[in-house]
């Protein structure tokens, strides 16, 4: 018998990318034993991932109902909300929570859901003298939801409303932590990387989530979404995957993008955020999807397509959203541009609008004192490492990409790279760092960063890839210290978080304390029995979302501020802390129906704020008058003919009573009845 020796011979397949090779040479190498033979998958490893799986699962399961628990217990502790009354729990709703919490209660003391749903899309009380679809302007969807669910539910003896609606935030937590815990095992491969985020994310509680004290505010109903749909796509870049998987996993990322959607007024930034990472990526061929016609050529070539394919996609979003807003007459984000103009050096304002949200410290520059609480719990410093690391390789991987190279190097480079160019890594890089520069630039959008940052870092910590490369690097790698570095870290910095901060929590979970806030409980009562049902209030917008939800009168203007009109009666109903007439104020307010006007003393005495970001500051600004106080004013502002307002009012004198009687008063609030006749 003649023995034939065939001979094969191996090329790299034109048009693969880096990371397709790296995966397949990867997997091969897994599946080889050292003599040769390649090993069966039905061995003892099988057996051993279903234990890690279930042991992963468990913990993370755990630690997502601990956080729950954790959350709950310091604001109860807070406020001792089971012990204080309905009006102060309320209360406790603070400024636009407590309006979205309001639809929840009216949905409940409606007689009928029916009655309920009409009585939020013809809503007459939210904005006097208007008849407004609650549904379409704000997004209560989640409040309409549970108030059905509680209707229907057999716990109205055991459960009060507003214990089961925290509770259901509270509860969302446990999803959060679950959802950032299965992203970082996703990217690591160990479920010991998603133990380290879990309690990074808890010992940096104030860096990355206000859910205790701001219960209703709608990033705490969205980011939860949020973070399950980064996990589902992050699974979705493996390669590989099963066809069932594949529909399922895009399944949850279709209804966690729509949830965050539904639930969240600012979810068309995240998403356009998130659709310019998938677009980065492509561009950088950094995705597993066909080569395109921009892709081809040698590196001059490509980039000079690149550049004009970026330059044709915005001009072409720019101008569908221009003609679109045309048409439709949009305007309801008009302010943000005017407020990213301002902030970001284009030139200066006087537009009320925008100077109020550059006065406010949420929409300022993130704080430096952030990254020293971030970098206590070592987590700013584990982050920035394994930033670094790759965003040098994901630098040198786009150039090989980009110029052709990646397809003729060898596969010990091929190994090195593998990190950078997975996609599910490669998404969660840029994610991180579009993420971090909206947080930087506007601190209330930190929690998207800072709670990603703890999957990003215990990623790296923990990943085979990362330790690999840097090993490799020095020469010092072998599987056994691959091995060892990757457990031995994490567990390291899981110890010092346990020793350092465990003592401090504990003694956090025992502190009592309770609300007290007299003056507007006062306020409040006072409204309710003194007042008729159907009168008509003016105020600060903060102030007027707690009176509609403690004595459901009707409002003049409200914190939901994305509605244009409604910015402009703000401004209108705020001249009441302005250098105006009583006849101006008086016929502004009547113009809004206005029966009853509320004073805050710390608006018209404001110290918290420095001269030139004062609400009425603000207001004498855009009315073309001198500022209050020592200090430089424009040249062409002058000096108003009328004392201010809110100083003047509190006189008695005869110009301003006969317009405005005062019918309440306390330490803070000072309520005048504005007078029948014109």
């Amino acid at each position: 018998m003649k023995v034939i020796d065939i001979m094969t011979t191996i090329r790299h397949r034109k048009g693969i990318k880096v990371s397709e090779v790296a995966e397949d040479h990867l997997t091969q190498e897994k599946n080889v034993k050292p003599d040769g033979r390649v090993r069966s998958v039905f061995t003892g490893g099988k057996l051993w991932k279903r234990l890690s799986l279930t042991v992963g699962g468990t913990v993370a399961i755990s630690l997502g109902l601990l956080t729950s628990v954790y959350v709950a217990t310091l604001h109860e502790n807070d406020l001792w909300f089971s012990n204080i009354k309905e009006v102060e729990r309320e209360i406790s709703f603070r400024t636009e929570c407590g309006l979205y919490y309001s639809y929840y209660k009216e949905m409940l003391q409606a007689t009928s859901i029916q009655q309920g749903l009409h009585g939020l899309i013809y809503d007459n009380k939210t904005e006097s003298l208007r008849t407004i679809n609650i549904l379409e302007r704000m997004n209560v969807y989640q409040e309409v939801f549970l108030s059905i669910l509680y209707r229907i539910l057999p716990i109205q003896k055991y459960l009060e409303p507003v214990y089961f609606y925290i509770y259901t935030l509270f509860g969302l937590q446990a999803l959060y932590v679950i959802a950032l815990y299965v992203t970082s095992w996703l990217l690591s491969g160990t479920w010991l990387s998603g133990l380290l985020a879990a309690f990074w994310y808890i010992t940096n509680r104030i860096d990355t989530t206000r859910v205790e004290f701001t219960i209703p505010l709608r990033e705490n109903w969205a980011l939860p979404f949020f973070a399950v749909q980064i996990a589902a796509i992050t699974y979705l870049f493996r390669s590989h995957l099963q066809p069932l998987h594949e529909k399922l996993t895009l399944l949850a990322v279709f209804i966690s993008t729509f949830l965050f959607s539904l639930t969240w007024q600012f979810n068309q930034f995240m998403m356009l955020m998130q659709a310019l990472v998938l677009f980065i990526l492509d561009c950088l061929d950094m995705l597993p999807t066909k080569k395109k016609n921009m892709k081809m050529g040698c590196l001059l070539n490509r980039l000079v397509k690149l550049f004009f394919h970026v330059l044709m996609v915005l001009c072409l979003t720019l101008l569908v959203n221009s003609f679109i807003k045309k048409i439709l007459n949009l305007e309801s984000d008009e302010h943000i541009f005017k407020f990213l103009k301002a902030k970001f050096g284009f030139g200066a304002t006087r537009d009320f609008d925008a100077n109020l949200y550059l006065c406010e410290e949420a929409f300022g520059l993130l704080p430096f004192n952030t990254f020293a609480r971030l970098s206590d719990t070592l987590l700013f410093y584990a982050y920035l490492f394994v930033l670094l690391l790759m965003a040098i390789e994901a630098a040198v991987v786009a150039f090989q990409n980009l110029s052709g190279s990646a397809n003729v190097q060898s596969m010990d480079k091929i190994e090195i790279s593998t990190i950078v160019l997975k996609p599910g890594a490669a998404y969660n890089l840029m994610h991180t760092i579009l993420f971090g520069c909206l947080a930087l630039s506007t601190m209330r959008m930190k929690y998207l960063w800072t709670s990603h940052m703890c999957v990003f870092a215990s990623f790296g910590l923990c990943s085979t890839e990362v330790w690999g490369f840097v090993l490799k690097s020095v020469r010092l790698y072998t599987p056994q210290r691959l091995c060892v570095i990757r457990h031995l870290v994490p567990i390291i910095i899981l110890l010092y978080l346990s020793c350092k901060f465990c003592p401090g929590m504990v003694d956090e979970l025992s502190e009592l304390r309770e609300f007290y806030d007299p003056d507007t409980v006062e306020l409040m009562n006072w409204i309710k029995s003194n007042t008729p049902k159907k009168a008509v209030i003016a105020g600060s917008m903060q102030l007027l979302a707690g009176v509609k939800l403690c004595t459901g009168r009707i409002l003049t203007n409200h914190p939901h501020y994305e509605d244009k009109s409604l910015r402009e009666r703000t401004k209108q109903v705020y001249q009441v802390y302005a250098k105006r007439s009583p006849e101006d104020v008086y016929s502004i307010l009547k113009s809004f129906g206005t029966n009853y006007v509320i004073l805050e003393d710390s608006i018209c005495y404001e110290r918290r704020h420095s001269r030139g970001c004062r609400l009425r500051d603000l207001l004498d600004i855009a009315n073309g008058h001198v500022m209050d106080g020592l200090g430089k004013n424009e040249p062409d502002l002058k000096a108003s003919l009328y004392p201010r307002f809110c100083e003047e009012i509190k006189k008695n004198l005869s110009s301003y009573s006969m317009y405005f009687t005062r019918v309440f008063q306390n330490k803070t609030f000072h309520v005048y009845k504005l007078a029948k006749h014109k």
